[in-house]
């Protein structure tokens, strides 16, 4: 543990200008607070926030970020309160150790929640002074290297989870490499405890078999440097442990298969060096295709600065090579805290990190806690790509982002808007799969508005974010829509004509706050129909709620002008359209199921209520499912689909489900406007002669 003397010159090394009083204040208010208290290793837990303090220093940060690692426990875990902080320390040291405090004590909460309330409150902390994210990461890295004290098996995986999925993607983002590749080799350690022993294994005996081979290929390439007039540090190492294994699992690959396990960091005087590094390093050993990235003309977007390549050396083994000026080392090294503010003079607070902005954003809009975490970490996703505006402003998203995900990273209102894009100046479907170097142009429209089909492709969470946010409103508009119409179906039920006052009796009575909450707990089915009645015009349903008389409906419900899959949806073993004689099945807290009223589904006796329902006038449009036979001759395929396209009818789905000797049986979803385009589409299907049957399905 660092002594007082020694942690006040780690500070003053690097700010001579440090407040020395504050942080000697500091601790000795977190010595007292903690008092006898003692870590799972056995050591005195005041030991804790003093080695975080000491893992900032290595960082070089300004004393409230020192002063701030020494109090972070003393909230939580001690008598200590905001306000006795705020009064010795000031506002900004408290504001800082508030928001690295966690929320410990949350009742009757899941795991999960926990989770994300304490992710919730500390990325709004965050969000205010990124100070509090170096704090917290520097105290997870210390947690997680006396996590093997823990006895807890199970809590030391949930640490290591949480650690990997949050906190080593956090570190990455704002650049410190050298924290996030400890923070994931000590959590794959407990969480692949065999894997990375493995690895560990062959690493060593690797090692042992070659001598020490990065020593020596380190040294040729600064001696080939050298010899062609080029000063250079060059520096090597074997790849950690999780970064090994997670190639071995994307590649599908043994260890034995993984050629480049060395990677070596080359740093020369300035940008124009690095490439002349580049090419002598190309001139003398040949390049790995594919595996050259230029993040110096294309940073990262935590502001990370090389170029990266892989080459095939001399000893038959390929290496990646990393190449930076002192400037990106120190940015490589250091992350974020290599701009900190003190030493311009400029206050801390100020830096400002535009991603975090966008968590900020997924945070005001998330639902559930899952739905925070998962958000979470898909916007702190490790493997990025690199697409342009038309203007040539550089959009970085992850592997797998799509059209859609570009927009929402440009503007949130352009993803709402979004209807078609352009590729490469080629208009593509918007689940396209982008690549790296796309040029990428959103099509909008101001009548455009999220669908809920992109949930089945976005890659990032702001865009799911975003359209989950509008379905959420969309589907409380149409839920209370549709609780309003069977509410006025019940009350043409009722015997009497309702008093002006009955509604607001029967909100008291059921204990709901307003009007839309009821319609909506109507529709949902949290309230029963005779309840409802009861609440009403007492008596109406029986006197007797608990086994009421049955009561027909009256008239059919109209689910015109609401959208299928926001407050209904369509059943799938039917595929209802326009036409069709529907019913709906009503259960508690779900969507209102629509069938046919001859579909199997109802025969075999659901447990649900009953809604009879209808077409609005003019209703358009609706997917149908038919069985069509083809013969086994040339062109049959072909004749049916000219017919489809001749009767304006789209096929959105269509699947072989069959094939013997003579016969091939397919099932087309096929899009129509209503029953009687449909019957014209089977009729003309049936007079064709390669068609040996039809039949709706």
């Amino acid at each position: 543990m660092l002594r007082q003397y020694e942690l006040i010159e780690k500070v003053r090394a690097y700010d001579p200008d440090a407040d020395e009083g504050l942080i000697n204040r500091a601790y000795v208010f977190s010595m007292k607070a903690h008092g006898s208290q003692v870590r799972a290793s056995g050591d005195p837990y005041f030991s804790h926030p003093i080695e975080v303090a000491g893992i900032l220093t290595d960082l070089k940060l300004d004393d409230q970020t020192i002063v701030t690692a020494i109090l972070h426990d003393t909230i939580e875990d001690t008598l200590a309160t905001i306000e006795e902080v705020e009064r010795l320390f000031g506002k900004d040291i408290a504001r800082l150790v508030d928001g690295v405090t966690k929320l410990s004590k949350i009742e009757a909460q899941s795991e999960n929640e926990r989770a994300a309330e304490n992710l919730r409150k500390f990325l709004l902390a965050l969000s205010d002074d990124i100070r509090v994210l170096l704090v917290k990461l520097a105290d997870r890295l210390h947690n997680m290297r006396t996590l093997h004290h823990v006895p807890d098996g199970d809590k030391r995986r949930r640490i290591a989870r949480e650690t990997m999925d949050i906190y080593a993607p956090l570190a990455e983002r704002i650049g410190m490499y050298e924290i996030m590749n400890e923070m994931q080799t000590l959590a794959f350690k407990e969480l692949e405890p065999d894997a990375f022993a493995s690895i560990t294994r062959r690493l060593k005996l690797l090692h042992d078999q070659g001598g020490d081979i990065v020593s020596r290929i380190g040294l040729g390439l600064q001696l080939h440097l050298a010899d062609n007039g080029l000063e250079a540090v060059v520096t090597g190492r074997e790849k950690h442990p999780y970064s090994i294994w997670k190639k071995m699992a994307e590649r599908h690959i043994s260890f034995e298969q993984l050629s480049d396990v060395m990677a070596f960091r080359v740093i020369v005087d300035d940008v124009a060096d690095c490439y002349r590094a580049l090419g002598l390093i190309h001139q003398r050993w040949p390049m790995v295709p594919g595996r050259f990235k230029d993040f110096i003309s294309t940073p990262k977007r935590n502001g990370y600065q090389a170029v990266h390549t892989s080459v095939i050396h001399d000893a038959k083994m390929r290496i990646e090579i990393q190449i930076r000026d002192r400037r990106m080392h120190e940015q490589a090294e250091r992350g974020l805290a290599a701009h900190w503010a003190y030493k311009e003079g400029k206050p801390a607070a100020d830096l400002h990190v535009p991603w975090i902005d966008d968590l900020v954003e997924i945070l005001d809009h998330a639902e559930s806690p899952e739905e925070l975490l998962e958000h979470t970490r898909m916007a702190m996703y490790q493997d990025r790509i690199f697409a342009f505006t038309p203007k040539g402003e550089l959009i970085q998203l992850p592997k797998g982002a799509t059209p859609v995900d570009f927009a929402y990273a440009v503007h949130t209102d352009l993803g709402d808007r979004t209807v078609g894009a352009k590729v490469n100046s080629r208009v593509v479907p918007l689940r396209t799969i982008l690549e790296n170097g796309d040029q990428v142009e959103i099509l909008a429209s101001e009548a455009q508005h999220p669908q809920p089909a992109w949930l089945r492709f976005v890659a990032t969470g702001k865009a799911r974010a975003g359209v989950r946010r509008f379905v959420r409103h969309k589907e409380r508009e149409e839920t209370v829509e549709l609780g309003r119409k069977i509410y006025d179906e019940i009350v043409e039920r009722l015997p009497a004509v309702l008093d002006k006052d009955a509604l607001k009796r029967a909100l008291k009575k059921l204990k709901i706050d307003d009007e839309e909450s009821l319609m909506a707990a109507i529709a949902r089915k949290r309230i029963s129909d005779e309840a409802l009645m009861e609440a009403l015009m007492p008596g109406s349903a029986g006197g007797d709620v608990a086994s009421p008389r049955p009561l027909g409906q009256r008239t059919a419900i109209s689910i015109k002008g609401l959208t299928a899959g926001v407050a209904y949806h369509l059943a799938t073993c039917c595929h209802p359209i326009p036409g069709d004689r529907i019913v709906g099945l009503r259960r508690e807290d779900e969507e209102i199921e629509v069938h046919v009223i001859g579909c199997d589904t109802l025969a075999s006796g659901v447990d649900a209520d009953w809604l009879d329902l209808a077409w609005g006038e003019g209703s358009d449009g609706g997917a149908a499912r038919i069985a069509v036979i083809l013969r086994d001759i040339p062109g049959a395929l072909g004749t049916m689909s000219g017919i489809l396209g001749s009767k304006h009818a789209n096929i959105v789905n269509l699947q072989l489900v069959h094939r013997d000797g003579s016969f091939h049986t397919f099932n087309i979803d096929v899009e129509v406007h209503d029953l009687a385009h449909l019957h014209a589409i089977i009729a003309a299907l049936r007079d064709a002669d390669p068609v040996s049957s039809v039949e709706r399905i």
